[in-house]
């Protein structure tokens, strides 16, 4: 998945004045205690991050 891609579903789901906001401050532990952003940073392949956030955050698969 692109990083566009991967932020226009981030921005879709969560809006355009939160998305940022969930990604720079929320925690997971399924990323390793990481978060959005700094898994992103660290390597992790942009769709396997949106698959934790649809997790965590129980975004429906079919939606995205």
């Amino acid at each position: 998945m692109r990083l566009t891609v991967f932020w226009e579903r981030m921005t879709d789901h969560f809006g355009p004045g939160y998305a940022d906001t969930f990604a720079r401050d929320h925690v997971m532990a399924e990323l390793g205690g990481r978060t959005v952003h700094e898994a992103l940073d660290a390597g992790w392949d942009a769709k396997d991050v949106w698959r934790v956030v649809c997790t965590v955050m129980n975004v429906p698969w079919e939606k995205h």
